[in-house]
């Protein structure tokens, strides 16, 4: 399963190196939507050859980050909101038909057991809880997968988890402000009481304005990030 931990693991080789660095780069907005840049300029900054650059900017193109220009090098893909918000639609249904799985009597396992790990990340004190944007990111992220994943559809979640990968490079920036911090772990505390009660309908509910909250939030965040970032470089 590709996700956000996959980019930190400990690289098997110089394209893995590569390919996690550029990544973090892409994702943190130090290559910005929009950007140009050749294969030279980042084997020179990484100091690598060629080769596992090309091996890691082909695998980002892959995954949607990138486009390759055969006269002008490499763009950092644009961000397209509207294919976004077909994402963001996409995991809410998915996400909704696993929340009914769930809590349907006697078709799925009980949510107590499949639910816990997440139970005690998110149902904390406030005292306890982390103020690490970068982590939480990738908290975030794995409490919605695994929340798919309990529901116990195996194809949901393959679908789910390429949803997510498309729109991890916004997603990301949900946890840059304090604010939304604090209400990730109300609304995800009130989707997993919701779920231990077997209230589907409450669940669905809670769940669909979470995600619609997240989506209006990150896209607010992203616009101001790309306009500081344009305004920094032409200074």
């Amino acid at each position: 399963m590709e996700t956000a931990f996959a980019a930190i693991d400990m690289p098997r080789t110089l394209a893995d190196s590569a390919y996690g660095s550029l990544k973090r780069d892409i994702l943190d907005f130090r290559l910005a939507p929009g950007d140009r840049f050749t294969e030279t300029e980042i084997a020179e900054r990484l100091q690598v050859s060629r080769t596992p650059v090309r091996e890691a900017l082909f695998r980002l193109e892959r995954e949607g980050y990138l486009e390759v220009r055969q006269r002008n090098g490499w763009l950092v893909k644009p961000l397209d909101f509207n294919t976004l918000d077909h994402f963001y639609e996409l995991r809410s249904v998915l996400e909704t038909a696993a929340v009914h799985a769930l809590c349907a009597p006697g078709l799925a396992p009980d949510p107590a057991r499949a639910l816990q790990a997440l139970a005690d990340i998110w149902l904390v004190d406030e005292s306890a809880r982390s103020s690490d944007g970068e982590w939480l990111a990738d908290l975030d992220e794995r409490f919605h997968i695994d929340l798919v994943a309990a529901g116990g559809n195996p194809e949901i979640s393959r679908v789910h988890r390429a949803a997510t990968e498309r729109i991890r490079i916004v997603r990301r920036l949900d946890f840059t402000l304090p604010d939304r911090v604090g209400k990730t772990y109300e609304e995800h505390g009130a989707i997993l009481r919701a779920l231990l009660a077997r209230d589907a309908t409450n669940a669905a509910r809670l769940l669909q304005a979470h995600i619609q909250d997240s989506q209006t939030a990150v896209r607010k965040i992203t616009l101001h990030r790309l306009y500081s970032t344009r305004r920094a470089k032409a200074a």
